[in-house]
């Protein structure tokens, strides 16, 4: 199979698709997101009356129907813009709806019936991380107000991102975190985990599994000597807290917090106060209160 997109396109402006978890149980991962993007001078604009995408489920159940549900997300990104996805999942669901679409006439012509708009199959599906990558290589140290300096981080990138090459890019997202994090003073253990699945929406059927999966996460950043696990994914996050059976666990941070809070955009108790593990007693022993950079 071919891949659709090869080069990340750089815009000052994206559609956006935030997705169901974004929107509902990690929304402090979406209003940290678009602070920081807004930081960077980069707008977000979210589709208007999108969909869930089909997540892990419809998939397994109806293939055709995972497929129309994904795209009708596809049919309301404006032309000509690039479409940023935060959620591995999502972005996972949304690039295989379009390269099913772009190589099946019989599911296109259903598309274009269904949804009444012509397929684009030259839309370009990033996920934030391509866009993260581009602002960490160009660095922002001029835009930083509060070190992290002192903060130990295990950086938590799942399994979804690791998709199959025809719908991705880029090798790999492995050492973003690490690289990014770095410029804000943070330092990265290394650790074992890091792309380590989570266990997903076994969660749901099978909690019991997921509460092993999740305390041997816990445990080995803790051993790695990490003051907290920073996740690039709204499930793994929600896992990584409802699950833990610990009777100490590691503070649970989405990447986007960490970046917002390092441009000083907005106040982290907007965030912190929706976490299961309070991450503020962390914070308030880690990092410096004194802004280092007017901006």
């Amino acid at each position: 199979m071919k891949n659709i997109d090869m080069t990340m396109t750089t815009t000052s402006k994206y559609s956006y698709f935030p997705g169901c978890s974004l929107a509902t149980t990690a929304k402090e991962n979406n209003a940290s997101l678009i602070g920081f993007f807004k930081r960077m001078g980069i707008e977000l604009d979210e589709l208007p009356d999108w969909n869930c995408c089909g997540s892990s489920s419809i998939h397994c159940i109806d293939t055709n129907l995972s497929i129309m549900l994904a795209a009708r997300n596809l049919a309301l990104a404006p032309a000509g813009m690039p479409l940023l996805v935060a959620c591995p999942n999502c972005l996972l669901r949304l690039k295989t709806a379009q390269l099913k679409i772009a190589e099946d006439k019989e599911l296109r012509a259903q598309y274009e019936q269904n949804l009444g708009r012509p397929f684009d199959p030259d839309l370009k599906i990033y996920h934030v991380f391509d866009l993260l990558d581009q602002i960490g290589r160009n660095g922002f140290a001029n835009r930083i107000i509060k070190r992290l300096d002192g903060l130990r981080v295990a950086a938590y990138y799942g399994c979804m991102l690791s998709r199959p090459p025809a719908l991705r890019h880029e090798k790999r997202h492995n050492l973003l975190m690490e690289n990014i994090l770095e410029q804000t003073g943070a330092q990265s253990v290394q650790w074992s985990n890091a792309s380590r699945c989570c266990g997903t929406f076994l969660s749901v059927v099978h909690p019991e599994l997921v509460t092993t999966m999740v305390n041997d996460i816990h445990l080995a950043a803790s051993a790695a000597g990490a003051d907290c696990i920073v996740t690039a994914c709204a499930m793994c996050h929600l896992n990584l807290e409802v699950r833990c059976a610990l009777p100490s666990p590691v503070p649970i941070l989405h990447f986007s917090e960490l970046l917002a809070l390092s441009v000083g955009d907005p106040k982290p108790d907007k965030w912190f106060s929706r976490h299961l593990i309070d991450p503020l007693p962390l914070f308030r022993s880690k990092i410096m209160k004194k802004d280092t950079r007017k901006v």
